[in-house]
């Protein structure tokens, strides 16, 4: 008998539309290899439909708040079902970036200097002393990221003062407190990782979009952005991203599966932008052509995925 998985889709974040085809494209996987599955969408009631189908796993196809953040985690984990991928605090503290940040920072994993802004840092009569901060601290270019988005959401590239405070208040609009981080110019690398115990990493991939900027509209328009396997860089780099995405992911708690992204400067030091709980699996995502590049299709990596939910490495 094959077993039943619930995909778990759609949701009401910003990035709705990538999970339902996400989900779409497991549901599909699974109903290829042979398994009894059926679609729930998170935007309407979940506790019921998941507990009349009672499911072996679920398999969390979500993006974004509710989904990506640990809180669907745990309702799915208080029903008693395992599910894939991160458990409550991998995805919380992933989800947002701050906290992702602190913990790279304390474990000694390279990444961009970075300071956080609430909105009362900014009063107008702060204003000149907060500018000159962001300059010692930081200084131009920067990002401004609001940090629990994902899909490039909420995401500024500032050049020059005048451009800070719109950017800042835009950011403000998404989450209370917001990060302001050293920009980085570079190859944009990124490694996914698979496992519970043993996690390992696939071959790292180098993006190149063709629009210049990595973007919501270049991540999920074919033809704008080019996937490189492995990535154009020598072999001693590849093989300390490789290191520092699977440190990454365990400094965090991962389980399962995880994509850590990277831009890796001039000199050659690969610096981790964040670690994405939940990546992308439609056909234009990384981690699936990651995996297809040592001979995983994508039906075989939904089965792993699976598979480690359920425990089994």
């Amino acid at each position: 008998m094959h077993r039943k998985v619930a995909v778990l889709l759609g949701g009401k974040s910003a990035e709705r539309e990538i999970s339902l085809k996400t989900g779409e494209a497991v549901y599909q996987a699974l109903l290829e290899l042979g398994y009894t599955a059926i679609k729930i969408d998170t935007a309407g009631p979940v506790i019921s439909q998941l507990n009349d189908f009672q499911p072996d796993v679920v398999f969390i196809a979500l993006h974004g708040k509710y989904g990506e953040d640990g809180t669907i985690q745990g309702v799915v984990e208080t029903l008693g079902y395992p599910y894939t991928g991160c458990g409550v605090l991998a995805s919380a503290l992933a989800m947002d970036k701050i906290y992702t940040k602190k913990i790279l920072v304390y474990d000694g994993i390279p990444t961009a200097k970075f300071m956080t802004v609430a909105q009362n840092d900014i009063a107008f009569e702060n204003l000149p002393n907060f500018y000159n901060k962001v300059k010692e601290e930081i200084g131009y270019p920067l990002v401004v990221k609001a940090p629990t988005q994902g899909s490039t959401i909420g995401i500024y590239f500032i050049s020059k003062e005048e451009e800070l405070l719109e950017s800042i208040k835009n950011a403000f609009t998404y989450d209370p407190v917001i990060m302001i981080e050293k920009f980085i110019e570079g190859t944009e690398v990124t490694v996914s990782v698979l496992g519970n115990e043993k996690p390992f990493a696939l071959p790292s991939l180098e993006i190149i979009s063709k629009t210049g900027r990595y973007d919501y509209k270049a991540k999920y328009t074919k033809g704008l952005s080019e996937h490189i396997i492995p990535a154009r860089v020598p072999k001693e780099t590849d093989q300390l991203i490789s290191e520092l995405a699977v440190k990454t992911y365990k400094a965090i708690g991962c389980r399962g599966f995880a994509r850590v992204d990277f831009i890796v400067d001039k000199n050659l030091q690969p610096f981790v932008l964040e670690i994405n709980t939940i990546p992308g699996m439609t056909e234009t995502s990384l981690l699936p052509d990651a995996a297809r590049a040592v001979g995983i299709e994508f039906p075989q990596l939904v089965e792993k995925i699976v598979n480690l939910a359920l425990g089994i490495e």
